[in-house]
């Protein structure tokens, strides 16, 4: 039999009930209406993208805002719904997955409620861009001009000055605003096309820290959907692209998808833990050996501080192995090339970034634009590493989709070859080697060829650089494989003067400026010289195929001395291992390009034999040269004078 608890037992029990159990019971209930108590009503002060469009992708939105946690978040449109979301631990961010499958542009609400309160947060589904209106890719029949909007034309002095910070713009400081926007990028679209330029490649527009007057190049952005007040709104940025596109020329925009700006809200308060590869306090800083990305043989780990390094030591390097981070990123790439009906994009140091990444990054856009090209900068000499970022072939199972890199190595090849301490720089020859290594890309003949951008000095202030050496490097660019790149200014023989500054205002383009190069009349004489040439090379390229588009074989590269073959049919005899295309534009098949990097006049001696010249009787004029010259049993002697490139016709 069970023995019975004692009285006194019962009473410790019942009291136990009444005292224990009872006051938890009120004390959670207090505790829930304390947590309520600080909970306030839901307030959304931000969404990312700020509007969307349909017929594209389901899109992820990003509400910043406060008292967001535990908030029920749905949609006023019957088509319309929401199917999931993910709110932050302090919940001042929302991740709100939307399901927009078959729904027609229009307004609609995010309602968003709480147990204090509801609000409405309007969002735009706008109709999007015919094929027509952009989209245009650009390929080796293009010409790409680079220019920093800050640093090209003023054409509205109305926002040249921020009220949050009046000292940021100071044309007296290299560091500072200049007063460089997108209106006044359209005000000189005449001269731009003139020129012969065909595609514009814009350094980036976001908005960036408005208290550092020094972030005027557009790469620590602190919001990735607003433009940078200083250049304008974002009409101007669409009136721009619109006004390209009524020329029948493209539009590049550059990205940044591997930071941000140190003063981005993120920094302070990341969206989600794992935002950023490390912290302010504790993370890698980034270096430039991309040597052991390359290397099957190296430790993982070796890559971390190129990939996951914050870029000197400062701008925060963004997580693109979180889900999160890698759909908002490529959302934001789709928002900026549907608004803007883009032609293609710059893509900033694709190198620091996981390969994985790009392969998914490139593959979206190219599902939703097909003729969509892209460009990345993998800044380094070395072709063994620039073309593992080339899209087209996996390397480690993977394909980054790219369309083309920068012509890193040509660039190094270049300057070395025609600037340097030395009186006559390094040899022609080295020029050769590089493309020699062609074959590492899959498309080498989508290469963008350049001697400067906005990361380097100005060529007519490197020793030994000199007007006759930078003609032969604007010859080589626009007559040799790939796609030419022109930095702002180059056409005209910007120099960095005495402060090494490589971002000088265009002359003419702001108010107050003395001199106008926009115009032949206000050039000096040396600009006009410069401007004629460069003007002449791009009208000759544009009207000879060959030079666009035909098959490339280097003849000749020594000390001084470069001679290579453009043609666009294969020969007889020997095959020459490059792509052929036709010329209907021009009866010449053959175009051939001499240098003569010497202080002397050279006789090249030239034998065809063996070569996609051989059969060829006579060389006419094309270029720089009033020579012609008469081919005997494909044996010929070609005059080129000191410092000179010249182009001949190759006619069978």
């Amino acid at each position: 039999m069970r023995a019975m608890k004692s009285p006194s037992f019962v009473r410790y029990a019942i009291l136990a009930v009444l005292f224990g159990c009872f006051p938890l019971s009120i004390a959670a209930k207090t505790s829930a209406k304390k947590s309520h108590a600080k909970i306030g009503k839901p307030s959304v002060q931000q969404v990312s993208p700020p509007n969307w469009w349909s017929e594209l992708p389901n899109p992820m939105l990003l509400l910043q805002g406060s008292d967001l946690t535990g908030a029920q978040i749905g949609s006023s449109a019957p088509g319309i719904s929401v199917r999931r979301t993910k709110v932050s631990a302090n919940g001042h961010w929302a991740f709100v997955w939307l399901d927009i499958s078959g729904a027609q542009p229009q307004k609609f609400n995010l309602v968003v409620r709480n147990p204090r309160g509801r609000i409405l947060v309007p969002y735009d589904l706008q109709k999007r861009h015919a094929p027509t209106d952009g989209f245009q890719g650009f390929s080796s029949t293009d010409v790409m001009y680079l220019l920093m909007p800050d640093r090209f034309s003023d054409g509205d002095p109305s926002n040249d000055r921020s009220p949050q910070a009046p000292r940021a713009f100071d044309r007296a400081n290299a560091n500072a605003y200049h007063g460089g926007d997108l209106a006044g990028i359209v005000n000189h679209l005449d001269y731009l096309q003139e020129l012969g330029i065909t595609t514009l490649w814009l350094t980036p527009i976001y908005a960036q820290d408005p208290a550092s007057p020094a972030d005027y190049s557009g790469y620590a952005p602190v919001d990735l959907y607003q433009v940078n007040p200083h250049f304008g709104a974002l009409q101007d940025y669409q009136n721009l692209a619109q006004e390209l596109h009524r020329r029948n020329m493209k539009l590049v925009l550059d990205m940044v998808m591997n930071h941000v700006g140190p003063k981005s809200p993120w920094v302070a308060d990341p969206p989600a833990p794992d935002w950023f590869h490390g912290t302010p306090d504790q993370h890698l800083e980034a270096n430039g050996n991309f040597l052991p990305i390359t290397d099957p043989h190296a430790p993982m780990a070796a890559q971390d501080p190129a990939v996951d390094g914050w870029l000197g030591n400062t701008m925060p390097d963004l997580n693109q192995s979180n889900p999160l981070v890698r759909q908002y990123l490529i959302q934001n790439a789709i928002w900026w090339i549907e608004s803007g009906a883009l032609d293609g994009l710059r893509l900033d140091t694709v190198a620091h970034v996981d390969r994985a990444f790009w392969q998914d990054f490139h593959a979206e856009l190219h599902a939703l634009y097909p003729h969509l090209t892209n460009v990345g900068e993998i800044l380094n000499p070395d072709p063994t590493i620039v073309s593992y970022f080339a899209g087209g072939v996996k390397h480690s199972g993977i394909d980054t989709g790219l369309y083309t890199p920068f012509d890193f190595p040509l660039y190094f090849g270049l300057r070395a070859a025609l600037t340097g301490p030395s009186p006559n720089g390094g040899p022609m020859s080295s020029v050769a080697d590089i493309e020699r290594l062609d074959w590492l890309y899959p498309h080498p003949e989508r290469l963008v060829t350049f001697f400067g951008n906005q990361d380097t000095l100005r060529f007519l202030s490197e020793p030994g650089g000199s007007p006759a050496r930078m003609k032969i490097a604007f010859g080589l660019i626009t007559t040799m494989r790939g796609m030419p790149l022109i930095y702002y200014g180059d056409e005209i023989g910007m120099s960095a003067g005495n402060n090494s500054d490589n971002r000088s205002d265009f002359p003419g383009g702001f108010p107050g400026d003395t001199a106008n190069a926009f115009a032949a009349s206000g050039r000096t004489s040396q600009e006009e010289a410069m401007h004629a040439w460069v003007q002449g090379l791009l009208q000759l390229r544009a009207h000879h195929d060959v030079l666009q588009n035909g098959a490339q074989q280097n003849l000749l590269a020594d000390d001084s001395g470069l001679a290579f073959a453009r043609y666009s049919t294969q020969p007889s005899g020997r095959s020459a291992n490059a792509s052929n295309s036709s010329d209907a534009s021009n009866p010449s098949q053959a175009m051939i390009v001499l240098v003569n990097k010497a202080a002397a006049p050279r006789t090249f001696h030239l034998d065809f034999s063996n070569t996609v010249l051989e059969g060829v009787q006579t060389l006419t004029p094309a270029w720089n040269t009033k020579e012609q010259v008469t081919v005997e049993q494909n044996l010929c002697n070609v005059s080129v004078g000191p410092e000179q490139l010249i182009i001949l016709d190759a006619q069978r």
